[in-house]
């Protein structure tokens, strides 16, 4: 039973890395590229009067030959890159939200067939992504931030804990109040997000440093959101079809089917 769920996850994982690792090297990586040298033009003319100026041009100059063969390299081996890293994180969230969490959560999770798996898919992207993001935003190369890494680390572990269980709660009170109706249920479900909310304005802030455009930062940030949203929503679909499938074969009784799951289903 568990390693059903866990092709399932593996298969719908790599869908969505893939597409994360094209949508990395495609759009992200030039934007990256472009905010670093936004963020060096406006550093100061110590950057690029200093080491990194004369050692580009010595280079250029004295190992021509060499730049060259390592720039189409580089031009090369970066896309290559982008795909294997999104690829490898498509398949951990795959594995780890549809295949483990899923197995343990699905009879709790509302819904049936495709809703679940879009439920299951927001909850992820909440966990691993949205509750952090509350108190530390996507910031673009350039910006000075406050808070030290360690502190950021500890910080966005926090709020990944906290996103989770907000989605827990929510799933757990949804449950409870569906008997008085869905108006009851969904309010109830909404009191963690809202928590979540309230702790975020409580916790230590960030404030940041930043040369850059407040509209490409914004650009920045709206990318990165973009980006997620394709692999969750390319994630929860994936998952659905795979799960139809399998659900199809067994009413068959085609041979090497994934059995129908005998637990129950909460709506």
């Amino acid at each position: 039973m568990l390693e059903s769920y866990l092709v399932r996850g593996l298969k719908a994982g790599l869908v969505a890395g893939v597409a994360l690792g094209i949508f990395v090297a495609v759009l992200a990586n030039p934007m990256i590229a472009a905010a670093e040298g936004l963020a060096g033009d406006h550093g100061g003319h110590h950057a690029s009067d200093g080491s990194g100026g004369h050692h580009a041009g010595e280079g250029g100059h004295g190992h021509g030959g060499h730049e060259s063969a390592s720039g189409v390299l580089g031009v090369v081996s970066a896309p290559l890159i982008s795909v294997a890293g999104g690829v490898f994180w498509g398949l951990l969230l795959g594995v780890v939200t549809f295949g483990l969490a899923f197995y343990f959560l699905e009879p709790a999770i509302p819904g049936t067939g495709a809703i679940k798996s879009a439920i299951a898919a927001a909850g992820g992207f909440v966990t691993v992504s949205g509750a952090p993001w509350l108190v530390l935003p996507p910031q673009p190369p350039g910006v000075e931030q406050a808070l030290s890494t360690d502190a950021r680390l500890w910080l966005y572990a926090g709020m990944m804990l906290a996103g989770l269980s907000a989605c827990l709660l929510a799933g757990y009170a949804y449950t409870r109040l569906r008997d008085r109706g869905r108006g009851h249920a969904l309010a109830g479900a909404a009191v963690p997000f809202c928590l979540l909310v309230g702790l975020a304005f409580v916790l230590p802030a960030n404030p940041t440093t930043q040369s850059l455009p407040a509209a490409f930062v914004a650009a920045f940030r709206a990318q990165v959101l973009f980006g997620q949203a394709i692999v969750w929503t390319l994630l929860a679909g994936t998952h659905a079809w795979l799960s139809a499938e399998g659900d199809g074969t067994t009413t068959t009784g085609a041979v090497g089917s994934v059995p129908s799951d005998p637990r129950p289903s909460s709506d």
